[in-house]
């Protein structure tokens, strides 16, 4: 008798995927507390994902891609983050900016754009301004018009990967709107050192200034005439669960093999450990039931994705800090040591809460919806 199938889990036929990233994670894992330390870009990381395949399959079908399914693409996330978190959030960062302007721009910008991804171009998303907080949909930078497309002089913040990008996602008021561009890199673009952090550290997430920069007209995204789930709202979840479920591996290995002196026995015996990790583990299976749930609906298109991607992410975000200050409590003095995982994991789990949509502002469009009532 056939097992029955998950509804959130990956479709059957994009199984091998999984297996393939689960592969090259255990490389990404070994190399990941190296790229901590030196905040170098781990570019052969990616560029092992994308010999694999992986980027163009996350295309849909008309730009030559499989349009793999968002429940597997969260996996994958998690995958990749649980065994180096920089390495995904790049990845994610990668994939909303290239596959979003795929969709996004003119049909034959759009075919551009994906033959850049399939040949190996690489991507990063330009939204966050250092003067708009989480409002990264909502740009305040005017961009003027000139001939041939429109004049931008500003910064914007935290985009990883930029370093070596090919192609940027852009967005900037004109005529009173928000419009997204596609951006090549010039000479009117730099980038500014501000990337030495906590966590997430070889993202390399510095800030992009534009002196003058010409936004293309002929690049120019349409305005959007249909409704479609993004690959950034959907892996920020993801990126957060894998962080946890890293921190969660590295408390059980701790616990099992730290023996208490007085009694001989392993730290994973003490009841006060148990019962904070049957907290953490409970809340943990939850946030994951959750966002597969969002996945799920971003493979059904329903309206309902986006609010499920705030839900999803506070969940994740709240209980990636939570399993990692118990592993770092059940660690002692030898989790607080650099040579542990598990203080790295603590940085790179506070990271997820402060991305746009910040939890408290995830938090407040929840409570509104909750509380107020709606047109």
């Amino acid at each position: 008798m056939t097992e029955p199938v998950h509804p959130f889990a990956p479709p059957a036929n994009e199984l091998h995927w999984i297996e393939t990233v689960t592969e090259l994670a255990k490389d990404f894992a070994a190399s990941a507390a190296e790229f901590d330390e030196t905040a170098e870009l781990p570019i052969a990381n990616l560029r092992a994902l994308h010999a694999t395949g992986l980027d163009r399959a996350t295309l849909p079908e008309e730009f030559g891609g499989e349009d793999l399914s968002y429940r597997t693409y969260g996996e994958i996330v998690r995958i990749l983050s649980a065994a180096c978190s920089s390495t995904a959030c790049i990845w994610v960062m990668h994939i909303g900016a290239a596959v979003g302007l795929a969709q996004s721009s003119a049909p034959d910008v759009g075919r551009f754009y994906a033959e850049e991804l399939i040949d190996g171009k690489r991507f990063a998303n330009a939204l966050s301004e250092p003067s708009s907080g989480n409002m990264f949909l909502m740009p305040q930078q005017v961009a003027e018009p000139v001939d041939g497309g429109y004049r931008l002089t500003g910064a914007k913040r935290f985009v990883s990967g930029c370093e070596v990008a090919d192609h940027f996602l852009v967005n900037a008021l004109v005529g009173g709107e928000p419009t997204f561009f596609g951006v090549s890199p010039d000479d009117t673009m730099g980038f500014v050192p501000i990337w030495d952090t906590m966590g997430l550290r070889a993202s390399r997430s510095q800030l992009v200034s534009f002196e003058g920069t010409v936004l293309r007209e002929d690049r120019r995204c349409p305005p959007a005439t249909v409704q479609r789930p993004n690959h950034i709202a959907a892996g920020l979840a993801f990126l957060s669960l894998g962080i946890a479920d890293a921190a969660e591996q590295a408390l059980i290995s701790h616990a099992r093999s730290r023996v208490i002196p007085p009694t001989g026995e392993p730290l994973a015996g003490m009841q006060w450990l148990q019962f904070e990790v049957a907290d953490v583990h409970a809340r943990l299976e939850a946030s994951l039931m959750y966002a597969r749930n969002m996945a799920w609906l971003a493979d059904q298109n329903s309206p309902e994705f986006l609010s499920a991607t705030m839900t999803a992410k506070v969940l994740a975000n709240d209980i990636a800090r939570d399993v990692a200050q118990v592993a770092l409590k059940a660690g002692g003095g030898s989790g607080f040591l650099r040579t542990s995982p598990i203080q790295r994991l603590f940085r790179d789990a506070q990271a997820g809460g402060l991305m746009a949509y910040s939890a408290e502002v995830s938090k407040d469009r929840i409570g509104k919806t909750v509380l107020l009532p709606q047109d």
